[in-house]
């Protein structure tokens, strides 16, 4: 892998994606139904909606996690490397990995264990520099805060650097500095042509951030763009218990 592909400004243009009928069951229940959008190459494009309603679903459907039907297209251009941001990492917290143990594990073939690799160590502390962990290098892991570990992910994320990036509600557990720090990371990699499709809660924060918005409870609520969607009855219409009622999701 040449190391010159692995910084954040290398990230080529994003794909277009194109939900198609997309259906999912799990243990006899419908967990999504039909669900038909389109994410537009190069856009901030965030997915709410009730919890329970099939977001995570449908992301992990999309990064070939899930058995679903229905149709998802992606249609690349310059490259096809995905980064994923989960909600949180569940790991043994007395192993005695540090961060840039975790960071060479995304970017080498060699195991961590024999060190970073000399064509990584620039690219890998440019990166931890922009999440503001480069002063924890050889922190272990299990010494990290909750927004720290966060910032972590991101930035695993960003080796090599993607034309997609996933991320599903990477802000829960950041603090204000994390957030500043994810928001113009993200703003960054948008100027770069990077598809960014989010799980987000914060519905303040996708008016100001994202170009579209699709809301779904299982199948499709409302999809656009936030100024024209985000209105009050959209909103009380998703969020309602008479929503999760029409379509038989919980939350």
């Amino acid at each position: 892998m040449n190391s010159t592909n692995l910084f954040i400004e290398s990230a080529g243009n994003g794909p277009r994606i194109q939900f198609e009928k997309v259906c999912l069951m799990l243990g006899g229940n419908s967990i999504l139904d039909e669900v038909d959008f389109v994410v537009e190459p190069g856009s901030i494009h965030c997915l709410i909606g009730p919890n329970g309603g099939g977001k995570t679903s449908l992301l992990r459907s999309l990064l070939g996690q899930m058995p679903h039907s229905g149709t998802i297209k992606l249609g690349w251009s310059d490259g096809e490397v995905i980064g994923y941001v989960p909600q949180m990492l569940d790991f043994d917290r007395t192993l005695p990995i540090t961060v840039d143990d975790f960071m060479a594990m995304t970017c080498q073939t060699r195991p961590a264990f024999f060190g970073i690799g000399s064509e990584f160590r620039i690219p890998i502390g440019r990166i931890l520099d922009k999440v503001g962990l480069a002063e924890k290098r050889y922190r272990i892991l299990g010494q990290l805060s909750g927004g720290e570990m966060q910032r972590l992910l991101l930035a695993q994320a960003l080796l090599p650097a993607p034309n997609l990036l996933v991320l599903d509600e990477p802000a829960t557990g950041l603090d204000e500095k994390g957030a500043t720090i994810l928001r113009n990371l993200l703003r960054e990699l948008k100027t770069q042509g990077v598809t960014i499709f989010w799980i987000h809660h914060d519905l303040q924060e996708v008016r100001e951030m994202a170009d579209f918005v699709t809301c779904i409870n299982r199948r499709v609520i409302f999809s656009g763009r936030p100024v024209e969607v985000l209105n009050n009855e959209q909103i009380l219409s998703a969020f309602s218990a008479r929503s999760y009622q029409n379509t038989g999701t919980m939350p």
